[in-house]
C-alpha cells in the first residue's frame, strides 16, 4: 500500500521585494506540509505575507529561494508552460470576491476550468451539475451572477474552483465579504467538499472562530510559518 504524500511542500522558502535602495523581506525561510483531507487556516496580521505565501504556493509567483512541490511534483525546476499546466490540474483558487464571469451562468462559470482543461461540453456539463447541485445550487444553475445573492456566488466559486478535482484549494479570506450567517453557509460547503473529497485546503482568514474549526492552524512571524496549538 503507497504511503500518502503531502499534497503542498514548502522547504526553505524566501521572498523580498525591491524597497528603495534596499530589500523588504517576507518570508524568511518558510517550511511546512499539507496533507490530503487537511483544512488548514493561515491567520497573520495584514502585511505579514499571507497573500504572498498563497501566491508562491499556487505557482503563482517564483519564491527568491526555496522550492515548492504540488502533489510530490518539484515545481523549482519548472518553465512557465509547466508551471501553468501543473496549477491548472492539481490546484483550485477561491479569493475574497468571487471573480465569476459575469455573462455566463453558474452552470457555464464552473465548466468553463473544465472546458479550458480539455473535457468535452457534456462531460463538463454533468460534473458542473453535480458539483452545483452537491452545494445547494442546482435550482441557480441558470442564472447570471449579478442574480445571484454574495453566498451563492461564493459557493458558485467554490464548485469551479474544485471543477477539475485539484489536490489543493487555496482560499485567500473566502467569507471576508460576507456576513456571519452567509460566511458559515460558506464556510460549511467548503468545509464539506474538503472532508468529501479528501482535497487539502490552506484558508487564509482573519475570522479566529472559522480557524479553530479547521484541522491545524498556521500563521506567519517574522517570515516565518509557525504552527499554533
Amino acid at each position: 500500500m503507497n504511503e500518502p504524500i503531502p499534497v503542498l511542500t514548502l522547504s526553505g522558502v524566501t521572498r523580498r521585494y525591491s524597497e528603495g535602495d534596499g530589500f523588504l523581506e517576507i518570508l524568511r525561510g518558510v517550511n511546512g506540509q499539507l496533507w490530503p483531507g487537511q483544512a488548514v487556516a493561515l491567520v497573520a496580521p495584514s502585511g505579514a505575507g499571507k497573500s504572498t505565501l498563497l501566491h508562491i504556493a499556487g505557482l503563482l509567483e517564483r519564491p527568491d529561494g526555496g522550492a515548492v512541490a504540488i502533489d510530490g511534483w518539484d515545481a523549482s525546476g519548472l518553465d512557465d508552460r509547466a508551471r501553468t499546466a501543473l496549477r491548472r490540474d492539481r490546484i483550485g483558487f477561491v479569493y475574497q470576491f468571487h471573480h465569476l464571469l459575469p455573462e455566463f451562468t453558474a452552470l457555464e462559470n464552473v465548466m468553463t476550468p473544465q472546458l479550458i482543461a480539455g473535457l468535452n461540453k457534456a462531460e463538463a456539463r454533468e460534473r458542473a451539475m453535480e458539483l452545483l447541485d452537491y452545494l445547494g445550487l442546482s435550482p441557480r444553475a441558470h442564472h447570471r451572477p449579478s442574480e445571484l445573492s454574495g453566498g451563492e456566488q461564493q459557493r458558485v466559486a467554490i464548485a469551479r474552483a474544485v471543477a477539475n478535482a485539484p489536490a489543493l484549494l487555496l482560499a485567500d479570506e473566502p467569507t471576508g465579504n460576507l456576513d456571519p450567517e452567509t460566511a458559515e453557509k460558506v464556510f460549511s460547503a467548503l468545509m464539506t467538499l474538503v472532508r468529501a473529497t479528501g482535497l487539502a485546503a490552506l484558508i487564509a482568514t482573519h475570522n479566529l472562530e472559522l480557524a479553530g474549526r479547521m484541522d491545524r492552524r498556521w500563521t506567519l512571524r517574522n517570515g516565518l510559518l509557525v504552527e499554533l496549538e
